[in-house]
């Protein structure tokens, strides 16, 4: 019997052990974990904060060069001309832009074509201008077509003070016509 006994005791001492050893492991392995998935999200977080300060510098890059663009591209307008401005001063410059554009471009409704674009009609269509720039307090420059034949105008405008405008043909270019 006491042979049993001991057999039990040992049996039930080796379970007691084996269950600590058990939980030792358990316990460290959970340890291992954590420290496992802390080293990730940390790095993971570091990660995302490098790739975000990449695409702002990246982007800020961008913005940047396309104001710079933007900047040099409008050298050439009344908006950005402190001098075609002053010759203004008078005027709000956002409400006589409009201005300048619509009375040239009512002539387009004439149906001989645009007077100001000084060319004459070589087919059925006439010409009218389609897109405008007015470079300053003086000079427009403008594209125009028959939807067959483009061409570019430079024109002469002034303000008179009755608010009408005239406008002088200065040059004018037609391209010749493409065959594709």
């Amino acid at each position: 019997m006491f042979f049993w006994h001991m057999i039990i005791y040992k049996l039930h001492f080796n379970l007691v052990t084996m269950k600590k050893s058990l939980f030792l492991y358990l316990f460290i392995l959970a340890g291992l974990f954590n420290v496992f998935t802390y080293m990730y999200y940390s790095k993971a977080l570091e990660f995302e904060q490098k790739k975000y300060t990449k695409t702002a510098d990246f982007d800020k890059k961008v913005t940047d060069s396309l104001t710079n663009l933007m900047a040099d591209a409008n050298y050439f307008s009344l908006e950005n001309n402190d001098y075609a401005r002053d010759y203004f001063e008078k005027y709000e410059i956002k409400s006589l832009i409009p201005k300048i554009s619509e009375a040239l471009l009512s002539y387009n409704d004439d149906p001989k074509g645009n007077k100001y674009i000084g060319q004459e009609t070589l087919g059925t269509q006439k010409f009218i201008i389609n897109k405008l720039k007015i470079l300053n307090h003086r000079w427009i420059v403008a594209d125009y077509s028959d939807g067959t034949y483009w061409g570019n105008v430079f024109i002469k405008y002034f303000l008179n003070d009755d608010g009408t405008f005239t406008f002088i043909t200065q040059d004018t270019f037609l391209f010749p016509k493409q065959q594709y």
